[in-house]
């Protein structure tokens, strides 16, 4: 993503636990020379007697010294004389910070030019007193204080981000865990010095910690400050999410300065995170499973596609007002008319039949657009009650499940996740079931080329792939977070580079 800074207000301490010297040191250098501005050394992992010579030797960049017990998260495994032992001696060494639980800080007095980390762990739960424990930790001689907690709720991110920006002492604050991931990359907007990321993303040393390179080529976190404008996703879970790269990449194609991120909002904290949401310096929002419908009770305005609908996809702040949209709408009838090489907001649909395979959301949006175009609807689902619910509500027709093959529909949408990454194998319609120029569109994303594309494409099909619809309803969601056309054709490639590395 954007490249590394001068002068960062906020960089990034990349944990290193390994267990021998020699992969500690390779470690190191390999960040060091990939941009990493400081390290830290976890000395609890080294399995045998340390040498801090052999780690701090001709070291390219600031380290942090730190030992943990298993009680905070550690694998020390001595004595704490031992472990208060080498630890001063990484100070007579002279590295450059030192972490410190408070327990021992007034153990291991200030000495040459090493700076304090005064540090507190909590793996259970992001504790009330936040201020009672950070004015504690500040007392210990603290240049800096530290307290990583793990987030039970969004609103606790909120509360340490707070926490962060109202401290007269640097301060780093951490939420542990999927839900508290955001505040590892929103640390620096509120002031934090540094936050912590860890080498690669298959060896975390704490729950929510990213990767060096996430953090960097993703998020670019060493570019956010304090005028950083935020955008996120919420959804429960979020982790699968792929709209993170796809926003950042464009917003650092066009220079600007804001930063996307995965927000993982569980159902009954949903109406708490918007009201948070101006805290956070949020400004939009994508909204996906399950926040779709329950949503909408939150916002002040909805516009008429999306209230056609019942369902919001993105939410934008402005001033007093929230306001939903739903870019899916847009996302599909704008990639099923580039097929059909007509003008999507005609009624190009009138006298065709179209064929939705599923009745879920997805389903809805796309049977509300091609009934403004003026189709003929037909709904199918494994569940016959379901398709008859929305066939009603689109005055459409439902059919049953075994039928769908005789429907003799001029386009054809799949909105189940059949087909899907890994299930790559299976298909929704039988190839008995194509006729030529018939439209087949699969909204299924990962992979592009499912087994359904490839079989109408077989069948001299037109096609209409999920990742172009994917892409269009980013673009319309990038219009609406930032007021610039996205740079659509860089988007749609990253997208796709992304799907295609996330499968192997």
């Amino acid at each position: 993503m954007s490249q590394l800074s001068d002068d960062p207000a906020s960089t990034i301490c990349v944990s290193i636990g390994r267990g021998r010297h020699k992969h500690m040191r390779a470690e190191h250098q390999h960040l060091a020379e990939n941009g990493a501005r400081l390290v830290e050394l976890r000395l609890d992992y080294i399995r045998r007697a340390v040498t801090l010579k052999r780690l701090l030797r001709n070291r390219q960049c600031p380290v942090v010294a730190t030992c943990r017990r298993p009680q905070d998260g550690g694998k020390w495994s001595g004595t704490e004389a031992e472990r208060v032992i080498l630890l001063r001696a990484a100070i007579v060494e002279g590295v450059d910070y030192v972490d410190l639980e408070e327990e021992i800080a007034d153990d291991i007095p200030r000495y040459g030019d090493t700076r304090r980390i005064i540090s507190m762990h909590d793996f259970d739960e992001t504790p009330e007193n936040l201020e009672e424990i950070h004015a504690r930790l500040a007392s210990k001689d603290a240049d800096i204080v530290k307290i990583a907690c793990m987030a039970n709720s969004p609103h606790d991110v909120t509360r340490i981000l707070n926490l962060i920006e109202k401290s007269d002492i640097p301060t780093v604050g951490i939420c542990m865990g999927d839900i508290g991931m955001p505040s590892r990359i929103l640390a620096g907007k509120f002031g934090a010095p540094f936050s912590f990321a860890t080498f690669h993303h298959e060896r975390t040393i704490a729950p929510g910690q990213l990767s060096f390179e996430d953090m960097t080529e993703i998020y670019g976190y060493e570019t956010i400050d304090v005028d950083t404008e935020v955008f996120g996703v919420i959804a429960d879970p979020v982790g699968h999410s792929l709209s993170p790269v796809i926003h950042n990449a464009g917003f650092d194609h066009l220079n600007m300065n804001r930063v996307y991120l995965p927000f993982r909002v569980p159902k009954d904290h949903l109406n708490q995170f918007i009201d948070d949401a101006p805290v956070l310096g949020i400004s939009g929002l994508s909204v996906t499973i399950p926040h779709k419908q329950e949503v909408m009770a939150s916002l002040t305005k909805i516009e008429s596609g999306a209230r056609k609908i019942g369902a919001v996809n993105t939410v934008i702040f402005d001033g007093d007002e929230i306001v939903g949209y739903n870019t899916d709408l847009y996302g599909a009838m704008v990639s099923l008319a580039e097929a059909a090489e007509a003008d999507p907001d005609e009624k190009w649909l009138r006298g065709k039949k179209v064929l939705l395979l599923g009745a879920g959301g997805v389903a809805r949006a796309i049977g509300v657009g091609v009934k403004d175009r003026g189709a003929e609807l037909f709904v199918t689902s494994r569940t016959y009650e379901k398709s008859v619910e929305l066939a009603t509500k689109l005055e459409g027709e439902a059919i049953l499940w075994e039928e769908r093959h005789s429907a003799n529909a001029d386009v054809l949408v799949n909105c189940t996740p059949v087909g899907m990454h890994p299930n790559v194998n299976d298909t929704p319609f039988e190839e008995a079931g194509f006729t030529r120029d018939m439209i087949v569109f699969d909204t299924i994303y990962n992979p592009e080329q499912t087994l359904l594309i490839k079989q109408a494409r077989n069948h001299e099909c037109r096609i209409v792939t999920g990742v172009e619809m994917f892409v269009r309803q980013a673009e319309l969601q990038f219009k609406l977070f930032s007021g610039e056309e996205a740079p659509l054709d860089m988007m749609r490639e990253t997208f796709r580079r992304t799907i295609s590395s996330a499968n192997y």
